[in-house]
């Protein structure tokens, strides 16, 4: 993978340099594959929580009259059966059946879908779903650079989480999502967890990032909270048997000087 010589960096960077996150490249963006041992991160979020900076992750909103149809005719899943507040994991394919991305697909409302490709396709699934869906009544906005996108995964994370917001976390099923507050942000509040423990992704505006990231680690530093990269992101993954497109990590990297050695 050929990056481009400058890296886009998230709304969360100086927050990760103040960390001491290792940085590697990774679909544009320059992005934190560590902060200490990947393998600690790893374990923090199997016997307690971590907590990941996201935001590399396109996130394209679908609307209009024509977006169900469009969508289920571009996608391999229906998304016409998704219930308003619900999601699902679905492919984009070629039309010789190969797979261009995988992602995840959220009913926002009876006429609005939320998106999310992984980072080094998201400008091509933008751009080819504008094209699937020309011939129906509905826009496609990429917001990806206006959307700061945190997780917290781990067993403590509903804990932590539910400190922080006043939502019903009892009542948001696996693979749901609801508008919410936390920590007083406005901001959707997804649980599709991909490590194979309980989870919660945020998406908030670009510029709350940082002081959602510190009322997290706040709220969570005597449950176990740690800061995980990219780097446990893939082995958690790969150890609960959740597909991985491709890896996190530029191809040409050495895993050793990335720290992936251990």
């Amino acid at each position: 993978m050929t990056e481009p010589a400058t890296l886009r960096r998230t709304a969360l960077h100086r927050v990760n340099e103040a960390l001491g996150a290792r940085f590697t490249g990774f679909g544009g963006w320059e992005m934190p594959v560590r902060y200490g041992s990947i393998i600690e991160e790893h374990r923090a979020v199997r016997t307690a929580a971590g907590i990941f900076d996201l935001s590399h992750m396109g996130e394209l909103r679908v609307t209009g009259a024509g977006a169900a149809d469009g969508l289920a005719a571009a996608l391999v899943n229906d998304v016409r059966r998704l219930a308003v507040g619900r999601a699902h994991y679905s492919m984009m394919c070629a039309p010789d059946g190969g797979i261009i991305d995988d992602l995840i697909v959220y009913r926002l409302a009876e006429e609005s879908y939320l998106v999310v490709p992984n980072a080094s396709n998201r400008e091509v699934v933008a751009g080819e779903l504008r094209t699937r869906l020309a011939a129906f009544d509905c826009t496609l906005e990429d917001e990806t650079l206006a959307t700061s996108l945190l997780a917290v995964q781990g067993p403590e994370a509903a804990a932590i989480v539910g400190s922080l917001t006043d939502a019903a976390l009892d009542q948001l099923r696996y693979y749901a999502a609801t508008e919410a507050s936390v920590a007083g942000m406005a901001l959707l509040l997804a649980r599709t967890g991909y490590t194979g423990e309980d989870g919660f992704e945020l998406f908030c505006a670009w510029q709350d990032g940082p002081p959602l990231w510190e009322a997290l680690s706040s709220a969570g530093r005597d449950r176990g909270l740690q800061p995980c990269g990219l780097g446990a992101r893939d082995t958690l993954r790969l150890e609960a048997g959740m597909p991985l497109y491709g890896s996190e990590l530029d191809r040409d990297t050495d895993p050793f000087e990335a720290g992936l050695g251990w």
